[in-house]
């Protein structure tokens, strides 16, 4: 008998046997997990194990199959992206979606425009448009205070990074997706990053999918490891770190 809804709201996000598939390619199976609110989680996995898939189940892009997923105590199973995203989750892409020709501080504007109730207006924004003050602490939050008049095309790919953080920022979300936001950067890069992750408001729990292990297990409280489409196990990054059996499918020699 599925679990009532009730005794699912103190959780930030919890899926129940969530499975994915594309005819016979079983792409999700039968995954289960909670996350409470404020926690920050790692998903580590080989390729192919299934942990962008899960990703497009939770925000809605691939529904699942079958299962259930509960935000903040509403089955949001059957919501689309749209509808989720005004429930306050957000995600990030592996590849960015930004709007190169514009600045950094008018990306953030429409970031936080398009969660407002006046977003399609064609009405031309007044200087003192307080959404101009909202996409301000998004760029001071992003790091990214000193580039606002930059056009995006300007900045350096670890700065396009920081700016769709930011964007995912916008009206206070509480859970965040991020989909491998390292990939591609320089060390220095990956320094930054680490920093800004540290400093997300404590309010905002994220699920961060990454290869680059000195990241995932850094920024994190806990750990999930996938493999073959479905969940291995969870630990703290210390246990995910030295357990032999995810050593052998997924660290490798690195930890040995």
């Amino acid at each position: 008998m599925a679990e009532p809804l009730a005794r699912m709201a103190s959780y930030a996000l919890r899926l129940d046997g969530v499975g994915r598939h594309f005819g016979a390619l079983v792409a999700l199976d039968d995954v289960s997990l909670e996350l409470q609110p404020g926690e920050r989680r790692a998903i580590i996995g080989a390729n192919g194990a299934g942990k962008t898939t899960l990703f497009n189940c939770i925000t809605g892009d691939f529904p699942p199959t079958r299962g259930r997923i509960v935000f903040f105590g509403e089955d949001i199973t059957a919501l689309p992206p749209w509808e989720r995203i005004r429930r306050g989750l957000r995600r990030t892409y592996q590849n960015s979606l930004l709007f190169r020709n514009l600045s950094v501080l008018d990306n953030l504007y429409l970031a936080a425009r398009g969660i407002t109730r006046g977003r399609l207006s064609l009405t031309r924004p007044a200087a003192n448009d307080p959404t101009y003050e909202s996409a301000r602490e998004l760029a001071h939050y992003a790091r990214l205070e000193s580039l606002a008049a930059r056009t995006v095309s300007e900045l350096s790919h670890g700065q396009q990074r920081q700016l769709e953080i930011g964007m995912a920022l916008a009206g206070a979300p509480r859970l965040i997706l991020f989909d491998e936001p390292a990939a591609g950067l320089s060390p220095a890069e990956r320094r930054e990053l680490m920093a800004l992750l540290r400093a997300l408001p404590s309010h905002t729990g994220f699920i961060l999918i990454e290869h680059d292990l000195d990241i995932a297990l850094t920024v994190v409280d806990y750990v999930t490891v996938m493999h073959d489409a479905r969940i291995l196990k969870h630990g703290t990054p210390k246990q995910i770190e030295v357990d032999p059996q995810v050593q052998a499918i997924y660290l490798g020699q690195r930890h040995g």
